[in-house]
């Protein structure tokens, strides 16, 4: 087993291997020579390692692939040798490529893809066909492949699209059907009725509407008014906004709201938008039905005008009582700051549920502008960092109007 462990400082990244692959041999282990072999391979090999220790067959082969990324470290000139041990061909990155799928699991594999492309910059690499069909894909390798879109040559598109496509499909499988039951709950239970049949009480807020009505002699409340909720009908019953930001650093985010959009597109009940933007603002709602094209319509990069995405979000609110507004940004505001949060008291007072998220991604917490989060939190919309998991159970809060289920390290 493999496992690979990151610790980022400022703008310097440092990785830390380790692997305990037990030897092929049927001969006994020494432990102590095993344990040597264990910090040969964490220690990369440096004449000064101390171990003594050779490496030879699938160790030699592993540290050989590992070698070829990390060996040169961050000293000196060789930091700034950034082609380091792959060399600048696409035939030496491919069989490096495959070197890696063959001695580490897939989520070890992504990892150092991501560091290749960071440390070797072989992001150029990624625009030749025979390249993109030897990686792992991942959201991260989806959101390179978005910021080199307008780059990419016509003979590259074709394979780009198959590789995004296979990631969104595998996103779609993990997460459309919990988000839609648990949005299908949440537009039932918004369907309040105040004379409900047997089945449809809603007994936590029926008991918390009777509680005057409680009878000590008797140990028991008279429900002298009943709540419940009704079944939602296949009309329209929301409506939701989602107002993404595009820029570069924001790239994994725009990949799971794209999946998202189209799974709330899918749901009859919810008339969703989609709107990404940058310093300019782009409707891609009519694209909906396909992630893939709304991704490749994204052009990742540039500025941020937060204002100006808002102002469109705002002139296409019909009902906002029954509209959810979902700002996806790290909230870096280059344009008008206090037009911004005008627009988001405005859009509050006319009762629309505003929701900023941060992040929408697993990468944990993100760097992003503390002085506008707290201005937004002063104005009833706290702002945080949202899981794709945790997602379904924001929105459906957001559709019953409850209190958001903010994460504790927010």
């Amino acid at each position: 087993m493999t496992t690979e462990q990151h610790t980022t400082t400022g703008q310097r990244t440092t990785t830390q291997r380790t692997t305990t692959q037990q030897p092929t041999s049927t001969q006994p282990v020494d432990p102590a020579q095993e344990r040597l072999r264990r910090w040969r391979l964490v220690l990369g090999g440096d004449t000064a390692d101390g171990t003594g220790c050779e490496l030879s067959g699938r160790d030699a082969a592993m540290d050989g692939a590992l070698a070829g990324l990390y060996g040169k470290g961050d000293k000196g000139q060789q930091a700034r040798d950034r082609s380091a041990g792959l060399g600048a061909s696409a035939p030496s990155v491919a069989r490096w490529l495959g070197d890696i799928r063959t001695y580490f699991p897939s989520t070890v594999v992504q990892v150092m893809q991501r560091d290749a492309i960071d440390r070797l910059g072989l992001s150029t690499l990624l625009l030749e066909p025979e390249m993109l069909e030897a990686v792992e894909a991942d959201v991260h390798l989806v959101g390179t492949l978005l910021s080199l879109n307008k780059a990419m040559p016509e003979t590259t598109k074709e394979t780009a699209r198959a590789v995004v496509r296979k990631v969104v499909e595998d996103l779609e499988k993990r997460l459309a059907t919990r988000t839609r039951a648990t949005l299908t709950g949440a537009l039932d239970r918004s369907a309040r009725i105040n004379r409900p049949r047997h089945h449809d009480i809603d007994w936590n807020r029926t008991i918390a509407a009777n509680l005057k009505h409680y009878l000590p002699e008797y140990r028991t409340i008279v429900p002298e008014r009943l709540i419940g909720y009704g079944r939602a009908s296949q009309s329209v019953k929301k409506e939701v906004v989602l107002c993404i930001d595009q820029s570069g650093s924001m790239a994994a985010s725009v990949v799971y709201a794209s999946v998202f959009g189209a799974v709330l597109a899918s749901m009859r009940s919810i008339n969703t938008r989609l709107v990404v933007f940058d310093t300019a603002v782009v409707d891609l709602t009519d694209q909906l039905d396909d992630p893939v094209d709304v991704l490749f319509g994204t052009q990742l990069g540039g500025g941020t005008d937060i204002n100006r995405a808002l102002a469109y979000c705002q002139s296409q609110i019909t009902r906002p009582a029954e509209t959810v507004v979902v700002l996806i940004s790290d909230l870096y505001e280059g344009g008008i700051r206090q037009e911004m949060l005008k627009r988001v008291a405005a859009m509050k007072a006319s009762g629309v549920q505003f929701v900023t998220l941060l992040a929408l991604s697993d990468e944990g917490a993100p760097a992003y502008d503390r002085e506008h989060a707290a201005a937004l939190a002063a104005l009833g919309a706290p702002a945080f960092a949202c899981t794709p998991d945790l997602f379904p159970e924001v929105m459906a809060a957001a559709i019953e109007k409850r209190p958001l289920p903010i994460p504790e390290t927010a």
